[in-house]
């Protein structure tokens, strides 16, 4: 078995986590390999040197399972690493919420107990996947969002959208969110978007602050090709992907699709996405019962 792990590299917290982490994987005898970051950041800030078989400087690996130490920002980079190469991901959370890194640092030995005994299973996630009219070529992928956004200014921006080549509406706000049933619980619901089951066949189109009142979100099929041309007062916008920026001048439309592969999360046997509304967003919790 081969496994390689991601991790956040300025939380000195997680050295207890990364040593029963490093411990288990030498006791059982699986090759490791180690992002150089992560790998110098243990080394360096945390003065641990973990037992390693090689390192992870691009993209070009292969394993059996990927892990992913820190928060949710952390996984998100982890994701970005994976791609389409068809590895499960592991999060192990050491940062604060830990919606999609839902392994806590008590349960690791559990955790990895489960997965050698094959009592776990495998949740496919659906991905954003992004073009520009700039190029043919992909711009990039978004296991959560995709962002287009106002630089720098009080002004708000323009978004002319088209949903299957027919236009919808222009947003006039902040900005506007695409985003997957996964994210449904990250940038779109601090919009005030919806909650998406993972499982869902949907995006969600949430406007970032709009400047008219009877804006709201939107619940689309995800076979839905959506197109996005921005106008700003500076000539410019920001596009973020699950927090990866880019500045794009506002001649160059964004065209967002679902992705052709999908990313494989691995889960214990008894995680519920319920369970994590419950645990983590404090689902229907009445202090009037506590």
């Amino acid at each position: 078995m081969t496994v390689v792990v991601f991790g956040n590299n300025y939380r000195k917290e997680t050295l207890e986590q990364v040593e029963i982490l490093f411990r288990l994987l030498q006791e059982h005898n699986i090759s490791v390999g180690i992002e150089t970051i992560f790998y110098n950041f243990l080394c360096n800030d945390l003065n641990f040197k973990p037992c390693v078989d090689f390192f992870i400087s691009d993209d070009n690996f292969d394993a059996d399972l990927a892990l992913s130490i820190g928060g949710d920002g952390t996984f998100l980079k982890t994701a970005s690493h994976v791609g389409n190469k068809n590895i499960p991901i592991l999060g192990i959370n050491t940062g604060r919420l830990g919606f999609l890194a839902d392994i806590s640092g008590e349960e690791i030995v559990a955790a990895f107990d489960d997965i050698l005994n094959n009592r776990y299973r495998i949740e496919e996630r659906t991905v954003l996947q992004v073009k520009t009219s700039d190029s043919n070529e992909i711009f990039g992928y978004a296991l959560n969002e995709v962002a287009v956004l106002k630089q720098d200014t009080s002004s708000m921006i323009t978004v002319h959208t088209k949903l299957n080549e027919e236009f919808l509406t222009d947003f006039q706000s902040d900005g506007l969110i695409v985003s997957t049933p996964t994210g449904s619980t990250a940038y779109s619901m601090s919009v005030g978007g919806p909650l998406v089951l993972p499982q869902s066949k949907n995006f969600i189109l949430a406007a970032v602050a709009p400047h008219s009142l009877n804006i709201r979100p939107l619940v689309i099929p995800d076979d839905f090709k959506i197109e996005l041309e921005v106008k700003s007062r500076l000539g410019c916008y920001l596009i973020s992907l699950d927090g990866r920026s880019a500045v794009l001048n506002q001649s160059t439309k964004i065209f967002v699709q679902k992705s052709d592969f999908t990313l494989k999360l691995l889960k214990r046997e008894n995680y519920t996405y319920y369970n994590t509304l419950r645990n983590k967003l404090m689902w229907g919790v009445d202090k009037r019962t506590i």
